[in-house]
């Protein structure tokens, strides 16, 4: 057997015996940390720990006798390979159904059966849910034990990495009128208190930046809000002295990161605590004390951040000319060193391309990790090439490239597709209609405040058309030097709330794609900023948004047939390579500018 099958055989044994110590039979292991982060520090990596599903979303379940990975389309075919002969079962989640895993327990166990959890880890919300569930099916749901590091003796520690200030120019607000902000937002809601764990949301209160979490530049914390004063609760060491000093001056004081659990135990009868159910754990929330009164409401940073100034509308156009740039530099390289012979692996065009990055002005990292996907591999929207299994980039067929970068005034991410070889009308055809479904929405007009999941079906009609479809949103909320993945709005099929509606200054990813398992996969993605729109109906309909497309890189007209796009579709794809050219131009030189001169040049039908 295969060393790393029988280790995970090894782990999922030892939270059985774990689970056994406890009289319990059955764990749930969710994808989360204390702060509810997408993408985890190594800590928290428990769901890959045991399973050895490497997947960004998924959720695991190990009962004394099963186990099973539920994890949705995106990742269907990655999974199946990456569980093969651990004795996980693959749980496939149809769309919309984020609740599978639940009903699944629910059906599974028993009545008077206990499922545990690590409060630590379970948002809020989500164990409102669950507890929901269980308690018609007579499931006794126990948070109160870590069975996962009960069962990980050499769990990774804490990250270290120091914090930092995001510098001016580029941080435009100041610190004490975010907070000022915030706790104007308080006192609308009468709170006294209000408790952040998101780091995307400390960091940005904070104007502070760091390194704990791959590719977004955030940091461990949790912050506790008051009117006078704000405590940051941060690991001891990774803020200097100098900053503190600064956020000493801002009325930030620090304390432990361990620190944080205390100061909601401790807070006084009669005060009123803020917290987000979506951005809280329940750990934490058990920790308040019953005559403190709880108001469940969203983050009100989560509403602020969403919404980028002019000013750092500025900085991130600045940051999209610098990563196109960086673009027509390392597709010039590959288009060139392709036609020479040499040899190019999906791994080379992640090491050529984040290196052209790291050249520019402003970088600070990569916003995920690059996707460099050729032919089949590209089927798999969250593909990732590693030195144990990769592609050679030869032969005829389709490359897809979805990668971004951490800008100090911005945070970017694109998806192109490339012809290798020859390709087949069949190619051109998904590649065409992809590009009618990113320029549908790309050009849509809709009335400020609409929900954002009403606006998906945009981008999915001409797909649908054809009788095709994807297994993904449509678009995410792009953070401004923070997460490349932030809400609150998301265009997908998700049911609407009311925190989901699109206002202006709003930056969202637009990437519909179509993926044939075993084939290819297209996605064409650029970033749009949501701008208000004049109208001759403005005073009778109210006040129209658009998108303004952000991301700078021609498409590769190589990929298109001409006979699918309407005219004026031919004429914005025209007049975004405009664009493109105009913009670039100034920043690129030599092969570069060559490059960037001949994939711009006009489609004519």
């Amino acid at each position: 057997m295969d060393t790393r099958i029988s280790a995970r055989r090894e782990r999922i044994q030892r939270v059985r015996d774990a689970l056994a110590q406890h009289g319990a039979h059955a764990l749930l292991v969710p994808s989360a940390d204390p702060h509810l982060s997408e993408y985890l520090p190594a800590r928290w990596q428990g769901r890959q720990w045991l399973s050895g599903f490497t997947g960004s979303m998924g959720t695991l379940v190990v009962t004394l006798e099963r186990a099973a990975l539920f994890a949705d389309s995106r990742y269907w075919v990655q999974a199946e390979a990456e569980l093969a002969g651990s004795g996980i079962d693959l749980e496939k989640i149809p769309t919309g159904a984020a609740l599978h895993h639940i009903d699944w327990i629910a059906r599974t166990l028993q009545a008077g059966q206990t499922l545990m959890c690590d409060g630590q880890v379970l948002a809020l919300a989500a164990a409102q849910q669950l507890r929901s569930t269980l308690d018609k099916a007579g499931i006794v749901l126990r948070t109160d034990a870590d069975v996962l590091g009960e069962a990980w003796p050499e769990r990774p520690a804490l990250p270290a990495r120091p914090v930092y200030p995001h510098p001016a120019p580029q941080a435009v607000a100041p610190r004490s009128e975010r907070l000022a902000r915030v706790r104007e937002a308080m006192a609308k809601h009468g709170a006294s208190h209000h408790f952040v764990s998101t780091v995307d949301d400390v960091a940005w209160i904070t104007s502070l930046r760091g390194g704990d979490v791959e590719y977004n530049p955030v940091f461990l914390a949790h912050l506790l809000v008051d009117a006078q004063r704000a405590t940051l609760y941060v690991g001891a060491g990774k803020v200097d002295a100098a900053l503190a000093s600064q956020l000493a001056a801002d009325g930030i004081a620090l304390a432990d990161y361990a620190a944080a659990p205390d100061a909601l135990r401790a807070l006084l009868a009669g005060s009123t605590l803020l917290i987000d159910p979506r951005r809280i754990t329940l750990g934490f929330r058990q920790l308040v004390p019953e005559a403190v009164r709880v108001i469940e409401a969203i983050n009100p940073s989560t509403l602020f951040k969403s919404r980028k100034s002019e000013p750092e509308a500025r900085f991130v156009r600045e940051a999209m000319e610098r990563d196109g740039a960086a673009m027509c530099a390392f597709y010039a390289w590959f288009e060139k060193a392709l036609a020479a012979g040499e040899r190019i692996t999906e791994l080379t065009i992640d090491e050529r391309l984040s290196a052209e990055r790291a050249r520019q002005p402003g970088f600070v990292g990569l916003s995920f990790s690059t996707i460099a996907a050729f032919n089949a591999n590209g089927a798999l929207p969250h593909y990732r090439a590693t030195e144990a299994s990769h592609a050679m980039i030869q032969g005829d067929g389709l490359l897809l490239i979805d990668s971004g970068a951490q800008y100090l005034g911005g945070t970017t991410d694109i998806t192109r597709v490339w012809p290798i070889g020859r390709i087949t009308a069949a190619h051109k055809r998904d590649c065409t209609l992809v590009l009618k479904a990113m320029m549908s929405l790309s050009r849509a007009r809709f009335p400020r405040g609409i929900l954002s999941p009403m606006i998906d079906a945009i981008a999915r009609a001409p797909l649908w058309e054809h009788g095709l479809d994807y297994g993904h949103g449509t678009g995410h909320g792009v953070g401004y030097f923070l997460n490349v993945h932030e809400g609150p709005q998301t265009i997908s099929q998700a049911v609407p709330e009311p925190q989901m509606a699109m206002l202006p200054g709003m930056i969202t990813s637009i990437e519909p794609g179509v993926y044939r398992p075993g084939l290819w996969g297209v996605r064409i993605e650029n970033l749009g900023l949501t701008v208000a729109v004049d109208t001759p109906e403005h005073g009778t309909f109210g006040e129209m948004l658009a998108f303004e497309t952000l991301t700078l890189c021609p498409i590769d007209t190589r990929c298109i047939e001409p006979a699918l796009l309407r005219a004026d579709e031919c004429e914005w794809l025209n007049a975004y390579h405009a664009m493109v050219r105009e913009r670039l131009s100034p920043l690129v030189s030599g092969e570069a500018r060559a490059w960037l001169l001949e994939r711009t040049k006009p489609l004519i039908p």
